[in-house]
């Protein structure tokens, strides 16, 4: 789950080593400066491990991409996560809520079949934010992102949708969310790349064996990633939390205007009515896309059923 826009900044990794994101029980990871200045492989071992970046995307290589069993990003259909916490949309740090469902529509994009994701972000107890992200694992097991479709709601209507883009349309290249074996001190590298709509959110590994604790449980060996907008100069970053054979449990902020910190309260898995009805929500939100966004979703072939 990719949040809001976030920015950039550099400071020594050993820093980042030193400082303990979250303990059990906290609420905030905490800490701040992130970046390695150097672009270089650290070997860590006695052969360096290939670490995937945007440019190893080949689409030949992805023979069975929709099934997402990354250890740290794992992605089966009727998989849900539903987070809660706080973030600054413009009227102060309010109550937030975001449930991400793992749908099982598949769409091919730039010559890949992905797994349809339905996003719905809910802010004060409104509707802000509803979106469909499109991921696929390559051969190596690395997760990439070939598009989004997120939508803003205002007082409970369909406001816009200017931040549209899939990989292989208008110059738009697909990014890497997860990588197969992803290790401290290895370069950062770009979620997806969208330069009509300004898009070039980086991600790199920022700690790891960490203990978090959240609603759901207690995790070690967890690791921290650090996301930020290469594009924007603000000192604005996300961490994520990830847990091994889990994903996603915590998000937390250094820096930035938005703040945003969540937690995962509930994961779940639909039974095949509320499957059913997440594909026919997310679908509705393909058909209206198709007619608010003909430049960009207009090339892009329908969402499949794939029981």
């Amino acid at each position: 789950m990719r949040r809001s826009r976030i920015r950039f900044a550099l400071v020594a990794a050993v820093l980042a080593m030193a400082l303990p994101l979250a303990a059990c029980g906290s609420d905030s990871p905490g800490g701040s400066g992130i970046e390695v200045a150097s672009e270089t492989t650290i070997n860590t071992s006695k052969a360096p491990v290939k670490q995937a970046v945007e440019t190893d995307f080949d689409r030949n290589k992805f023979s069975r991409s929709t099934t997402i069993d990354n250890r740290w990003s794992p992605l089966s259909p009727g998989m849900q996560f539903t987070f809660e916490g706080r973030a600054n949309r413009g009227h102060g740090r309010l109550e937030h809520r975001v449930v991400f469902t793992v749908t099982d529509l598949t769409k091919v994009i730039d010559g890949v079949r992905t797994v349809v994701m339905w996003d719905r972000d809910i802010n004060a107890g409104q509707l802000s934010e509803t979106e469909l992200a499109f991921f696929a694992q390559d051969d190596d097991g690395n997760v990439w992102l070939l598009g989004e479709y997120p939508e803003e709601w205002e007082d409970g209507k369909f406001s816009a949708a200017p931040d549209v883009w899939f990989s292989g349309i208008q110059g738009a290249k697909a990014g890497v969310m997860m990588r197969a074996d992803p290790k401290l001190g290895t370069t950062s590298y770009y979620q997806g790349l969208a330069p009509e709509i300004e898009f070039a959110d980086k991600a790199k590994v920022y700690q790891m064996g960490q203990r978090t604790c959240v609603p759901v449980a207690c995790y070690d060996e967890v690791m921290v990633t650090d996301e930020w907008n290469a594009l924007d100069k603000a000192d604005a970053h996300q961490r994520k939390f990830y847990a091994p054979d889990v994903g996603n449990v915590r998000v937390g902020f250094a820096g930035g205007k938005e703040q945003e910190e969540l937690v995962l309260v509930k994961l779940s898995h639909l039974d095949a009515g509320e499957l059913a009805q997440a594909r026919e929500e997310a679908l509705k939100l393909e058909r209206r896309a198709y007619s608010v966004r003909k430049d960009v979703y207009g090339p892009t072939q329908r969402a499949e059923h794939t029981p």
